[in-house]
This record gives C-alpha cells, sequence and structure tokens, in this order.
C-alpha cells in the first residue's frame, strides 16, 4: 500500500512538474555550460548580396552559428556569420538581439563574419542615411533580411539556453595548413607595392613570388563533456573566396571545409572564424579553375581535423573562465570629407556597393565619441582575442608574440564599419588595402590596436 502511495506521489509530481531538460543538463556547481545555436543565413532570390542578387540557390546555404558560455558570471556569447560583412549599427544591432535572448550585456557578446563575397552585407547606419535622403532603393543596404535573421537567432538563442550542456574539458590544438594562404601585397624593389595578388590569381609571375607573411597555423578550441566532444571552435587567417559574383549565395571554401568537418562528426558543432587576413589571400594556389575551391576546402578541413585531433584536453570549472574587454576609438581616414560625402549621399545607386553611405556612416561613428569594444575569452591558458575589420595578418602575429606563454587565437572582421586595417607603414607602401577605396581608418590606428591587445593580453588575470 506504502509503495503504491509513493509511486502515486512520484507520477503526479512528474505530471504536475515535467522534466526540465536544462535542470537535467545543467553544469555542477562551480562548472560551465555551453548552449549552441544555428540558424539559415541565406539569404532568398531576389536579395542583394555584397555586389549581385541572388539569382538563385544550392545545396550550401549561409549559416549563423555560436555558443554560449554559461556558469561564469554573465554569459559569453561567440558568434559567426557566414556574410561579407555587419558593420556599424548593424553590428550593435546583432550584439544587442544576441545579449537579450542570452540574458547578458553588449559587452560580452562577440560577432564576426567570415567575409564571403557571395554574401550579403548588413549596415543599418548607412540604410538610415540614404534613406533620410530620399533614396528608396538603398540596393545592399536594405536591412529587411537582417532584420528577419535577428528575429531567427533571437529564437534559437532563447531555446538553447534552456537546454545547455555542461563542459568539463576544454582543449587547444594547431595545425599548419600546407598551400592555402599566400600574401596578396607583393613588394617591390623599392618597398612599395608593386602587385596584388589577389585571391584568384591568374598572372603565373605573380602565383610564382614566395608565400610572404602569413600565419599558417589554423588553431581550434575544443569544449568536452567527458569524453564527448560537443564544439569545435576553429580560427584561420585567410580571404575566404575562391570565385565569386555568381549569384548564388556560398560559404566558399571556408564553409565547406566547416561542413565536411560537421559530416565527419555530425553531433559536434562547428563554428569558424576567419583570423586577420585582410592582408592574405589564396591567389598563389587559386588561378581561377573552379575546382580549386573544393582543393583549397579539403586543406583547411585537413587542417581543422589535425588541430582538433591533437588539441590537448584539460580540466575547465568556471574560475578559468574571464571576459575582458578593451573599448578604443580608431582615428577615421583623412580622405573622409563630410562635405563631400553628404553631397554623394543621394546619388546612390542599387548597384552601388562601396561609397559614400558607409563612409559617412562610419566618419558620423567616429565623431561621435563611438570606441570599438576589442575583447579577450580567457579558457584557462587559452586566449581567443576579437578584433574589427579587415586587419593585416601582422596584428595576428603580434598577439601570439605578445604572449608565447599563453595559447593565442584570434577572430577579426568583427564590426565592418572601418573596412581594411592595415599597418602603419602598409599605409606608406601603397596597394589596394591600404587605399583610400578600402580603407576608412588612419595609419595611426596601428599604435591604438596595439595597445588595446596589450591591454587585454598582458593582464595575468582577465576576470
Amino acid at each position: 500500500m506504502i509503495q503504491r502511495c509513493i509511486s502515486f506521489i512520484v507520477l503526479a509530481l512528474i505530471a504536475v512538474c515535467p522534466l526540465n531538460t536544462s535542470i537535467v543538463q545543467a553544469a555542477p556547481p562551480g562548472g560551465i555550460s555551453i548552449a549552441k545555436f544555428d540558424v539559415d543565413a541565406t539569404p532568398p532570390v531576389g536579395t542583394m548580396m555584397a555586389y549581385d542578387r541572388v539569382i538563385r540557390i544550392e545545396e550550401l546555404g549561409l549559416r549563423c552559428r555560436g555558443l554560449v558560455i554559461m556558469g561564469s558570471d554573465a554569459p559569453i556569447v561567440l558568434c559567426a556569420v557566414d556574410w561579407i560583412g555587419i558593420g556599424n549599427a548593424s553590428h550593435d544591432a546583432f550584439r544587442d538581439r544576441i545579449a537579450k535572448a542570452a540574458g547578458t550585456t553588449r559587452e560580452r557578446v562577440a560577432v564576426h563574419t567570415l567575409h564571403q563575397h557571395d554574401a550579403p552585407r548588413s549596415d543599418f547606419s548607412a540604410e538610415r542615411l540614404l534613406h533620410q535622403v530620399g533614396v528608396t532603393n538603398v540596393g545592399l543596404h536594405e536591412g529587411a533580411f537582417t532584420r528577419a535573421v535577428l528575429d531567427r537567432l533571437d529564437a534559437a538563442i532563447s531555446a538553447a539556453i534552456k537546454n545547455p550542456t555542461p563542459i568539463t574539458h576544454v582543449g587547444f590544438g594547431t595545425a599548419k595548413v600546407e598551400k592555402v594562404a599566400s600574401n596578396r601585397r607583393i613588394l617591390g624593389p623599392d618597398g612599395k607595392v608593386s602587385a596584388t595578388r589577389y585571391t584568384t590569381c591568374r598572372d603565373p609571375e605573380l602565383r610564382a613570388a614566395p608565400e610572404g607573411v602569413i600565419d599558417p597555423e589554423l588553431s581550434a578550441v575544443t569544449f568536452w563533456n567527458d569524453q564527448k566532444l560537443v564544439t569545435v571552435l576553429s580560427y584561420y587567417a585567410c580571404h575566404p573566396q575562391s570565385y565569386y559574383r555568381t549569384g548564388v549565395p556560398s560559404p566558399d571554401f571556408p564553409g565547406i571545409a566547416r561542413f565536411l568537418r560537421g559530416q565527419d562528426l555530425p553531433d559536434v558543432l562547428h563554428v569558424h572564424f576567419n583570423g586577420a587576413g585582410g592582408n592574405i589571400g589564396a591567389g598563389k594556389y587559386n588561378d581561377g579553375n573552379k575546382e580549386n575551391r573544393i582543393t583549397l576546402a579539403r586543406r583547411v578541413a585537413a587542417g581543422m581535423k589535425q588541430a582538433t585531433e591533437t588539441a590537448n584536453k584539460v580540466p575547465i570549472t568556471a574560475s578559468d573562465v574571464g571576459w575582458s574587454i578593451a573599448p578604443v576609438a580608431l582615428p577615421p581616414a583623412k580622405h573622409l570629407n563630410r562635405t563631400d560625402l553628404e553631397a554623394r549621399l543621394s546619388q546612390w545607386k542599387p548597384n552601388d556597393y562601396w561609397g559614400s553611405a558607409d563612409e559617412l556612416a562610419w566618419l558620423n561613428r567616429c565623431e561621435s565619441g563611438h570606441k570599438i569594444d576589442l575583447s579577450c575569452l580567457q579558457l584557462g591558458d587559452i586566449r581567443i582575442v576579437h578584433m574589427p575589420g579587415e586587419l593585416f595578418v601582422e596584428y595576428q602575429l603580434a598577439a601570439k608574440q605578445m604572449r608565447p606563454d599563453l595559447h593565442v587565437a584570434m577572430a577579426a572582421y568583427g564590426d565592418y564599419g572601418p573596412g581594411y586595417i592595415g599597418t602603419e607603414i602598409g599605409y606608406s607602401q601603397g596597394g589596394y588595402e591600404t587605399s583610400p577605396r578600402a580603407s576608412k581608418v588612419d595609419k595611426s590606428c596601428e599604435q591604438v590596436l596595439m595597445d588595446g591587445m596589450r591591454n587585454l593580453l598582458l593582464k595575468k588575470d582577465i576576470k
């Protein structure tokens, strides 16, 4: 009789209070957990991407994915998007919307793009400026699709945090990626840029030139629940396009590499970040043959696999996790002239993809005193630095040199407002990347960013 009563009470409690998987999955006291999210970020047919409108959708679309780290102060969110860039007010909007869904603050959210070229670009600031002067067809600055993705992202994160996965171990591994990255800026005997080896390079002499200054390492950060691999974050510095302007949204070779690893380990979420690849591309190894896309993808996937499998796995608790920010004001380029930019604003054409709207948006941000948050995630002896713009690889190499005693990785292509960010000497060398067409910052930005990175990396405890 007593046994029957106990059984009845248990059944009644289950009926009234159904099991909450978030409680079942919760990390033990002092531990951390992660919530994974992954949403479709593929624009529909007719949507303007960075350069062309979408004419059709093929098998592989674009993703917006990442994770929420929970258990150490307020949640920390890392997000990677298969778009060419998210800048200015759009970058704010992504961070704010994600923060609200995850129950944290904007300062603890990092949003980055992978910079694929058959993909959208988003800048609510530029959209707003064009609307203010009566331009209704704003082309790539039309924000309707971005807002739809933000809605999806909100729903996905809100659902994910209800069912987090406990994390007991974290790992860090590296692998050399063979025959992918090469420096785009070919210097002549006078120390000036004599040619640019773009990511598709048909000139055999330029392809024959040395790789130049690159970071050949791909880094992988692995998260484990005891013996089960849960998530892999990978980092590699290189422009991601093999070919583009097809009218078909494509994650290009880094996204295909990520897909291949997902097929190898279908229960593991693979999130890839582009490092400081502003002056890096695949031009030495890509002559324009369409088959090179898969070749490059396989080489990157091989690096992802090796870095994951050789990662040194160690226990992790909440006390090993920290987050730090270094807000910086980047000086605007001297060629940005407000009067000229405002005069040209109303002349915007639907097919324009670079010009007065985004330049004026960035100048407004700078003159308003806006600061960009550089940030750093600490996972034991791992440091992941989050940076803006199309950053030169020298910044990534410098960050690693600042803390050779730690495992350092970098994600660039955060706030896309600044465009290319070269080194100080890079602006005197010439070349496309530091030209007025490409870069919206002054050469003095190197000192600002280097100081910001030191502020983040030289702290003993960034929690």
